[in-house]
């Protein structure tokens, strides 16, 4: 968003540094806070740990309502990362003078393609290429013509509908912002900015149920 004022476009407008700047910017708070968490462990947790450790319980619960204790521990470090780097990006653009990295389709498309790549894979990994590929195929022989390519089609939509839900809410919810800063820049913006951040959260709750759904459903093919 051109428009929109941050404080590392008074050093370049280029579209690929504001994204790569602010996408460092998450990922580096996201690496301090982990630090924080882990440089002095306690059996009582505090601050930083007791967060933390409350997120990882909650990612896990979400994880195992979905697919089991076993298998959410299993993807756990993954959809964690990719909750608390979401989470943060998203919030980082409810700052005023920042703006959020998943506003570019870049990084949601990066991350939904992680996703779809990681999922098949461990589908193909765990059920074998012909069981895992033979789900495509529906229960019925003769409609195997007509299964294989809507199955084929709806995976790829998958990839399509997770980067796209992530980018057009989070650049949605900056150009919100963006029309009530202009409007009314001081006291009114404060109700959008509870409204925005909790949005940015559930969007990267999203982001992660969806992880898990998709990973459960390429390891579990047995049960379709």
């Amino acid at each position: 968003m051109g428009e929109l004022f941050t404080f590392f476009g008074l050093i370049s407008h280029d579209k690929t540094f504001i994204y790569m700047t602010h996408m460092l910017l998450s990922a580096g708070i996201a690496l301090m806070l982990v630090k924080m968490a882990m440089s002095n462990l306690k059996m009582v947790p505090t601050g930083t740990q007791n967060v933390m450790e409350a997120y990882i319980s909650g990612v896990l619960k979400m994880g195992t309502d979905v697919m089991g204790q076993e298998n959410a521990r299993r993807y756990l470090p993954l959809v964690a990362t990719i909750g608390l780097f979401v989470g943060i990006a998203n919030i980082v653009g409810v700052i005023p003078g920042f703006e959020a990295p998943t506003g570019f389709l870049e990084m949601p498309l990066t991350l939904a393609l992680a996703v779809f790549v990681y999922y098949n894979y461990e589908g193909i990994r765990r059920q074998g290429v012909i069981k895992y590929f033979k789900h495509f195929l529906g229960p019925v022989w003769w409609l195997y013509w007509l299964m294989f390519p809507i199955e084929i089609v709806s995976h790829i939509s998958r990839l399509v509908s997770l980067s796209f839900r992530l980018f057009g809410n989070v650049k949605g919810d900056d150009m919100f912002l963006m029309v009530i800063l202009m409007l009314a820049p001081w006291v009114l913006p404060l109700i959008p900015f509870a409204l925005l951040t909790f949005m940015a959260f559930l969007q990267a709750f999203i982001f992660m149920m969806l992880t898990y759904v998709y990973l459960g459903g390429a390891i579990a093919v047995d049960e379709h």
